[in-house]
């Protein structure tokens, strides 16, 4: 008889894996809470400890570490002195393992958590059970990922399967790796979690090669960590693969979404090579996707597309119209899937299905905090971490901002204002955005001065055959002249929202005065390099 040992944190699908092996004829072993939860379900489970003939010890301290635990696991049976060994010390292989460890990363994130508590979700016997597996993975089966017990069950079914099984146990090394680089950071850091620890481990699988790079010349691949986030969390439902240019462009139309996240109106957002083109919110998904549009009709051509509510026939039919690489969205109805298919090449994606307690916004909400509290890229010679920003929430007027003019915004106004500002968090600076009536009229990105930036949204706006006149301006970053509060009120800007600082902040105010113009101070950056 074939025998799997389970002890997991993790109960997620135990008991249907159990039954699984267990209606194919094997014996399950267990250990304490995944024991009791398989009884619990009607199944017949064995006691390590009936095993070991030994009890569990110290509060479940001690309790896999034993020569019959281990010697079932590392023996070969391909050796037949190895095998009578064992059952000469009454021993009898163990032909599964299924472990997942003690939660150290989320014990310690979530804060408050004193050393005791720490070391208390330190796990050994767990660690030593998957590393003697995987080192006999040719004769034994190691699960640490939930996700894989359906097909470790197809794979015993069909045969050997050893693909599979090397696989497995290259995920057993990955997974101890950063578990054991966590408990490093935390002892390291002082027995605290650390965004920034002293020592940064980034342990990431390579979920899918990509066709190429940015370029046709470059190679690319996508990497992720082993519990789908972020991107590698989206599910695809229809088109091509994604490319390296487009999980780009995903990201930063999920980031600039990230303000909207909570927003009772529909938002929706166009990217193109990376930066929004497009940005509105309105009462309709179908308003909110024509103001977005009309922002830059021509730069959305080929864009990708984050869309905060579930796209509906109507936007579907206009969206159709369009060449769009990419559309994220949290739903598609069965009608604008309908409409939408009928493009061979669009990429539809719909975010991770949301689990008990989770509401449809959680996911966008957290874009770029997942599975970390850091950001991080390359540079020639190393890594750079930072900690993600905190994303503007369109909504009511934040009361840390600061009215430093003479003109005291409307209410009209500074609903603008606070469009504006969310607007041009995802925007490279230096930005500025030009809004009104909850669209965006122009935009000026990347520039190496703020007035150009500011000469751009302008002509942008006009292009798209927009009279700026009554609009407002946002700057990611403060003015260090007043020139550019000049081209805005030339224009016809009436509001600003900046985060001041600058050493001639007084000489920019009494612009704004001058002009008769609002002026607000959020107080922080918003950056984007």
């Amino acid at each position: 008889m074939k025998r799997a040992l389970l002890s997991v944190s993790d109960k997620t699908g135990i008991l249907e894996f159990a039954t699984a092996l267990k209606d194919r004829g094997w014996e399950i072993l267990s250990t304490g809470g995944t024991a009791r939860t398989l009884r619990e379900g009607g199944l017949e489970v064995t006691s390590v400890s009936e095993v070991t003939k030994h009890p569990e010890m110290m509060d479940g301290r001690v309790k896999t570490l034993h020569p019959a635990i281990h010697a079932g696991l590392l023996a070969r049976r391909d050796r037949e002195e190895e095998m009578k060994a064992l059952t000469e010390q009454g021993y009898g292989p163990i032909d599964l393992v299924a472990v997942n460890l003690y939660p150290f990363r989320e014990t310690v994130a979530a804060g408050d958590t004193t050393m005791s508590e720490a070391m208390g979700k330190v796990d050994i016997g767990g660690p030593a059970m998957i590393r003697a597996a995987a080192k006999s993975h040719t004769q034994v089966w190691v699960v640490v990922d939930p996700d894989d017990y359906s097909t470790v069950v197809a794979a015993i079914d069909e045969g050997e399967a050893p693909e599979l099984r090397r696989q497995l146990a290259a995920k057993v090394f990955r997974h101890i790796s950063a578990y054991d680089a966590s408990v490093a950071e935390y002892l390291n850091d002082g027995g605290e979690y650390q965004s920034l620890p002293d020592r940064l481990d980034v342990p990431l699988q390579r979920i899918k090669m990509l066709r190429y790079g940015e370029n046709p010349d470059q190679q690319a691949a996508f990497y992720g960590p082993d519990d789908p986030a972020g991107l590698s969390a989206l599910e695809q439902h229809h088109g091509k693969e994604l490319s390296y240019n487009n999980l780009l462009d995903l990201d930063g139309a999920l980031l600039a979404l990230m303000p909207f996240a909570r927003s009772n109106r529909a938002a929706v957002c166009i990217i193109k090579h990376t930066t929004p083109c497009g940005l509105a919110v309105s009462d309709t998904l179908s308003g909110a996707y024509e103001k977005a549009l009309a922002t830059d009709p021509l730069s959305a051509f080929g864009s990708a597309i984050a869309v905060n509510q579930e796209v509906d026939a109507g936007t579907a039919k206009l969206m159709s119209t369009l060449f769009i690489e990419c559309l994220v969205a949290p739903s598609f109805s069965d009608e604008a899937i309908a409409v939408l298919t009928q493009k061979k090449n669009i990429r539809l994606l719909t975010f991770p299905a949301t689990s008990s307690g989770e509401r449809p916004g959680d996911f966008l909400a957290s874009h770029s905090r997942i599975p970390e509290a850091r950001l991080v890229r390359s540079v020639y010679g190393g890594l750079l971490a930072q900690t993600p920003p905190e994303p503007p929430s369109y909504g009511p007027a934040d009361v840390s901002w600061k009215i430093v003019t003479e003109r005291r915004p409307t209410e009209v106004e500074m609903d603008d204002l606070s469009f504006a500002w969310a607007a041009i968090f995802a925007v490279k600076s230096n930005a500025i955005l030009i809004a009104r009536d909850g669209g965006v009229l122009g935009i000026g990105a990347g520039q190496m001065s703020r007035v150009d930036s500011s000469k751009i949204a302008v002509w942008k706006a006009g292009e798209a055959g927009f009279d700026i006149t009554g609009s407002v301006l946002a700057s990611d970053a403060f003015f260090p002249f007043r020139d550019g509060v000049d081209e805005a009120a030339e224009a016809g800007v009436k509001a600003v929202v900046q985060p001041g600082g600058s050493i001639r902040d007084e000489e920019v105010i009494g612009a704004a005065d001058e002009h008769g113009l609002v002026m607000v101070f959020t107080g922080r950056r918003l950056f984007r390099h």
